[in-house]
């Protein structure tokens, strides 16, 4: 929330019948300022990027109220409100031999009637209380509910890889989650001697219940076939509210930390941190308990002022909340990560560059499960490894022209192996080699013209495997961005193009040769405009 009114209005019109209308409004209650509020809410409306046009809708609110009880005492109140209903396109595109099936990318393997909703409630509050300039204390509390539901026609699997011949499955489905989360911690700022310490300790408390609700209908379909498609299946009749329960877990997290960011000399800090977490989870049928400490420590040097280089070694705990086809948790997520850089001041500051070489070690990584019908379940995909280098650049060059450029190589690799389906050796699905992206504006400073400006950018992603088996190819893609865009008092105008050259592309995947290869936009252009007053 501002200090200040603010109000502003948005619209935003495209191509495939995009029609979005926001609102950001924020000042103060009350007349002494210390109550103020802040609005933010849009509606969205477009056709589907694929075949049928089916429409998607989006609507979207977020009001928050922050109030200054005392002088050193702050609380605010937020609430997120979210509900979309979409396709349910879950097939994505079929893999033939080693490559994606060679079908226009706009073809969808459901029904035009498939259709997905989504719902999202967050509320969450954070209270601050200073009784210092040097020590406050710090609580958030935070409440998630996320309900998605879709009706669909899946790929159940092959049966004439060759011919392009699938059998398809009826499939409705709905998986809630609700997460409740509370922490506390104490900031304070002292010194021992000559040496400055900021340290950090606190709890953090959550709870997360899921449920999976569904029916699947393994009535014989017509067989469906990606090269001459048929569509026009019904609906099974048998389909009707409330969906079973097929299952659900709850699990408890218990957290304990404390960090102190060190500072040695004026070009010399060190940061060492201890976590213990203890995790616990439930089902029908299973128990589980585990526990685990996470230290993490970081120096940063500054040989001279416009240059810092910095080491840093972590290690990771992350619960897996998703359970396997039979009910029974996962065993939890630990990785270790080594990293090493150095970030530069260019230009007076103009201009930033940071440069990082990592090394990330995780075990029991889950996974979706490969067999369709196990809609929600997870399988461990053992041990993996993802080490490389990193380049950023971003600022601005000259006045008025402003550049965002990075690069990325990868190799990320399972090293240890659970089942037949994640093999030793093997690289990991949806991991490019190479990544760059570039984004350059350039906006006119002086004259008649001032603010019109022009922007142009590329994204680059390398060949990448579409699963962990390694069995087919998602083929690199380089897409053009453009943009025309002019300020003037309090009006934005504003003209985007992505995908200028209307690129086929596979832009994510989920490890599997039958479902969840999506294709990416093709030729998007939105015009906006907004106001402030």
């Amino acid at each position: 929330p501002l200090s200040e009114p603010f109000y502003e209005v948005s619209f935003r019109a495209g191509n495939r019948n995009l029609f979005e209308g926001g609102i950001d409004l924020s000042g103060p209650l009350s007349e002494d300022g210390r109550l103020l509020y802040r609005l933010n809410a849009l509606y969205r409306s477009e056709d589907y990027h694929r075949d049928f046009d089916v429409p998607i809708e989006r609507f979207f609110i977020a009001p928050v109220i922050s109030w200054a009880i005392t002088e050193n005492t702050d609380l605010t109140v937020s609430l997120e409100y979210d509900n979309s209903r979409r396709p349910a396109d879950f097939g994505g595109l079929p893999a033939i031999g080693d490559r994606i099936a060679e079908v226009p990318f706009n073809r969808i393997t459901g029904e035009p009637g498939d259709e997905a909703t989504n719902e999202t409630l967050r509320i969450g509050t954070e209270f601050e209380h200073r009784f210092s300039d040097n020590w406050r204390i710090r609580n958030t509390f935070s409440y998630y509910r996320f309900d998605p539901t879709f009706t669909a026609n899946v790929t159940a699997f092959v049966f004439n890889e060759p011919n392009g011949d699938f059998v398809r499955a009826y499939i409705k489905n709905r998986q809630l989650s609700q997460a409740t989360a509370l922490q506390t911690n104490v900031v304070g700022e002292f010194s021992t001697g000559s040496i400055e310490h900021t340290l950090l300790a606190g709890v953090d408390l959550s709870w997360r219940r899921f449920e999976s609700f569904r029916l699947i209908d393994l009535t014989p379909q017509p067989i469906f076939n990606i090269f001459n498609p048929v569509y026009g299946t019904p609906q099974p009749t048998s389909f009707s509210d409330p969906l079973p329960r097929v299952g659900g877990s709850y699990t408890e997290f218990y957290g304990i930390y404390v960090q102190d960011q060190i500072q040695l000399a004026e070009n010399l800090h060190l940061l060492a941190g201890l976590r213990y977490d203890i995790v616990a989870g439930s089902t029908a049928t299973t128990a589980s308990r585990d526990t685990a400490f996470s230290p993490r420590l970081g120096v940063v040097y500054q040989p001279i002022e416009p240059l810092s280089l910095y080491a840093s070694y972590s290690r990771s705990f992350a619960p897996n909340g998703g359970t396997t086809a039979t009910g029974e948790f996962l065993e939890p997520e630990r990785g270790q990560q080594f990293e090493v850089g150095a970030r530069a001041e260019l230009l007076g500051g103009r201009l930033v560059a940071n440069l990082a070489l990592f090394d990330i070690t995780k075990q029991n990584v889950a996974t979706a499960d490969p067999n369709p019908l196990n809609v929600g379940a997870s399988v461990a995909a053992g041990e993996q490894r993802s080490r490389g280098i990193e380049l950023d650049v971003i600022g601005e060059i000259l006045p008025g022209w402003n550049v965002v450029a990075n690069y990325a190589y990868t190799d990320a690799t399972i090293t240890e192996s659970n089942d037949n389906v994640n093999p030793e050796g093997n690289l990991l699905f949806g991991v490019p080699e190479h990544n760059a992206n570039l984004w350059t504006t350039y906006e006119i400073q002086e004259g008649d013209l001032a603010g019109l400006g022009f922007g142009l950018g590329v994204n680059y992603v390398g060949d990448r495997f579409g699963d962990n088996a390694n069995s087919f190819v998602l083929e690199d893609y380089f897409l053009t961005n453009a943009a025309i865009f002019y300020e003037r008092n309090d009006w934005n105008f504003a003209l985007n193009i992505r995908n200028l050259f209307n690129v086929q592309y596979i832009d994510s995947s989920e490890g599997s040769r039958l479902i969840e290869n999506r294709p990416g936009e093709g030729f998007t252009i939105i015009g906006s405009v907004s106001v402030e007053f």
